[in-house]
């Protein structure tokens, strides 16, 4: 199929062969057309080609008639229709994307074929690559002929009532013998496009979204409003807890709509052709040392230069409205807000399971749900206690079992004191008693006595 460039180059080939006689340069009309018709013509794209007088009189007609456009080579009839793919096909491929939206194109095609739809030598896969490229409505899952959802640019009039995140693709880093990716999440701000915080980590997880997040505003305040995709670690209800905690909205994105996000995503591709073309990864030597040139390079550069859409850098239009930032007051409330949340029903020995670690509580607790509340590194400090909750207000600690000190110690009796031990015949030590040792009725040790003595009944004399 010819391209737009090609029909434009042999529309100028035919009106440089009739150029002559529009011009008046030809005294002769019939008498050009027929030496022209004698020999072949170099025609672009179909190459060396005769043509009869009549095609020089029609081009002639065209082009007085319509003009350069005229001359163009005409699109086939069936011009956007597949002549592979008929009307019947194409209404069993669309039944089978509505049915199964996200299915990828090649296990549509494997699925249309088992189906018996069609045949591979009938259809290939290329061609049905190019039918479902030439109707985008299908990709999307949308009736054909049915209006497009209405797109706005949009920009928030204040810094710190929206913000956008995201996560980018980084750089490799060598560790070790290998190579490891690398991911950079950010923080921007809708208003002034400065970047709140961002950071390159070694997972894109929610625990790496939650620290840069969590410096992003004690670096620059609280936001009003948090824009995100749906991707799983934004929809998680841990980051719902914390903004709430924060008075912060949690905003997402319509799925399959990348272009709501178009500030962070224009600012990952100033990172790449700013800051990324120009770094050479094989010098660095750990993704602390990526990070500092990161931060010099955001400080120094983006943050700094003069954006085009403000007439003035993201810092300076940032500053501009310092009085509307909203600084968290009390960094230790803080670091509460942003701990970890699970639930856990405590077993009737006091104790519950964490990341394959079994901590304990009071016996208070035992047969109860509590929220617990931790930090991921507090799990590898076998002294640190995880805080536990109960309807939002806290009730105690959780530490680690010790299973060695818990076989030391005696264990108490419900219902029945320390000091009943005296009737089971069974010595008490005086630390459990609080007094003195409690004699037998029956000693082994003064019958013996006893029998050496001549005494059978070890009562002895008074």
């Amino acid at each position: 199929m010819l391209d737009e460039p090609k029909r434009e180059q042999i529309a100028l080939k035919k009106f440089s062969l009739i150029a002559p006689v529009l011009n008046g340069q030809v005294p002769n009309q019939q008498e050009y057309f027929r030496k022209l018709a004698a020999g072949p013509v170099d025609m672009p794209h179909y190459g060396p080609k005769h043509y009869s007088v009549k095609s020089f009189l029609w081009w002639l007609y065209l082009y007085r008639l319509h003009g350069l456009d005229g001359l163009k080579p005409g699109y086939r009839s069936d011009r956007g229709k597949s002549r592979r793919v008929t009307d019947e096909i194409a209404l069993k491929i669309q039944e089978k994307i509505q049915a199964n939206p996200r299915l990828r194109a090649s296990l549509l095609y494997d699925e249309l074929v088992a189906d018996g739809v069609f045949t591979p030598d009938k259809l290939s896969l290329a061609t049905f690559y190019r039918y479902l490229a030439q109707h985008p409505h299908l990709a999307a899952g949308k009736e054909p002929g049915a209006p497009e959802k209405e797109v706005k640019r949009f920009a928030h009039q204040w810094v710190n009532e929206l913000w956008q995140t995201d996560v980018m693709y980084g750089p490799y880093l060598k560790v070790g013998r290998v190579k490891k990716q690398t991911f950079l999440i950010a923080f921007i701000d809708d208003a002034s496009r400065l970047i709140t915080h961002g950071q390159f980590c070694w997972e894109q997880n929610f625990n790496a979204v939650r620290a840069v997040f969590k410096e992003a505003v004690l670096k620059r305040g609280i936001p009003k409003m948090l824009y995100t995709d749906n991707g799983k670690v934004y929809r998680c209800g841990q980051l719902a807890f914390i903004c709430a905690s924060l008075g912060c909205s949690l905003l997402h994105t319509q799925p399959f709509s990348p272009a709501a996000k178009g500030k962070i995503e224009r600012f990952f591709l100033t990172v790449r052709t700013r800051f990324l073309s120009r770094l050479d990864v094989n010098e660095l030597k750990s993704l602390e040392e990526l990070n500092l040139r990161f931060w010099q390079w955001l400080e120094e550069d983006y943050q700094r230069k003069v954006h085009s859409g403000l007439g003035m850098s993201p810092l300076d239009y940032f500053m501009t409205q310092v009085d509307r930032v909203n600084i968290f007051p009390d960094p230790q409330l803080l670091d509460e807000y942003f701990l970890l949340r699970v639930t856990r029903k405590i077993n009737h020995d006091a104790t519950f399971p964490l990341e394959k670690t079994l901590y304990e509580v009071d016996q208070q607790f035992a047969g109860t749900r509590l929220e617990v509340r931790y930090e991921p590194q507090w799990l590898t400090n076998p002294a640190r206690p995880l805080l536990l909750y109960k309807d939002g207000l806290k009730v105690g600690e959780a530490r680690r079992v010790n299973f060695f000190t818990n076989a030391q110690l005696k264990r108490r009796k419900c219902g029945r004191s320390a000091r009943q031990h005296e009737d089971t015949g069974v010595d008490t030590p005086l630390a459990m008693t609080g007094g003195e040792v409690a004699v037998p009725a029956i000693s082994f040790a003064r019958l013996l006595t006893s029998d050496q003595d001549g005494d059978p009944t070890g009562a002895g004399e008074e």
